[in-house]
């Protein structure tokens, strides 16, 4: 289901939700002159390759992902290529992102549903995306946001969870809620803009373990900072 838009509001003590909006234009501009271009870490050619990335991207990183797709990637070229893949033979193909079993099953019952429901074709609803084994929400906004320019709604992944969570922009705990917070406080065209920044800003600067807080171009916005 998609999330209501619901309306902005006060997420920081003593701010008033027109604050709130006002700080998150500030943000947002800053973080703009720093990521102007942004773009999807997961290294992919087509649409189908970025959706087969993005599910094994689940507890796992985009640098380790983006090791294994390459020769991945050359094996399996279409949706009947993964959909006629030996699941042992796949396992090891994608063994180290992690949860290799669940994966294989998502993304062969995935390709298979491609080429039963979709001539083999990635479609580009959320509607569509979601019916795929597999394929949640972030999967589809991820694939609808970055390949086929339609923002439908904003990525969550922990990095967003974590940086919207300390830049006062939520107070929720699941992406779900995240997600419907941000929606009201970031313009639609940046959504998907703001998923990408977001990410590259937590693996750059504010780090989890030990953000540069002094480096950060948003530090004056941002109610954890420490400087």
């Amino acid at each position: 289901m998609v999330p209501t838009k619901r309306k902005a509001r006060a997420l920081r003590r003593g701010e008033t939700p027109a604050e709130t909006r006002a700080r998150v234009r500030k943000i947002i501009a800053r973080l703009e002159r720093a990521y102007p271009d942004a773009v999807c870490a997961l290294h992919h050619t087509n649409p189908l390759e970025l959706l087969v990335a993005t599910i094994l991207s689940a507890q796992s990183t985009d640098a380790r992902v983006n090791i294994v797709t390459p020769s991945l990637f050359a094996k399996y070229k279409t949706a009947q290529d993964y959909a006629a893949a030996n699941p042992e033979v796949f396992e090891q193909d994608i063994h180290s992102t992690g949860f290799f079993r669940n994966k294989t099953k998502s993304i062969i019952g995935m390709a298979q549903a491609l080429l039963e429901r979709h001539g083999g074709k990635v479609p580009d609803t959320m509607e569509e995306l979601v019916q795929l084994p597999g394929v949640g929400r972030k999967t589809a906004n991820v694939v609808l946001g970055t390949w086929f320019g339609k923002s439908e709604g904003v990525v969550v992944d922990t990095h967003v969870q974590r940086l919207a969570t300390l830049l006062g922009l939520t107070k929720e705990k699941t992406p779900e809620k995240i997600e419907r917070d941000l929606m009201a406080l970031v313009p639609r065209d940046k959504w998907t803009w703001f998923s990408h920044t977001l990410i590259l800003h937590g693996r750059r600067v504010c780090i989890a373990r030990r953000p540069k807080c002094e480096e950060c171009v948003v530090n004056r916005w941002c109610p954890s900072s420490r400087v």
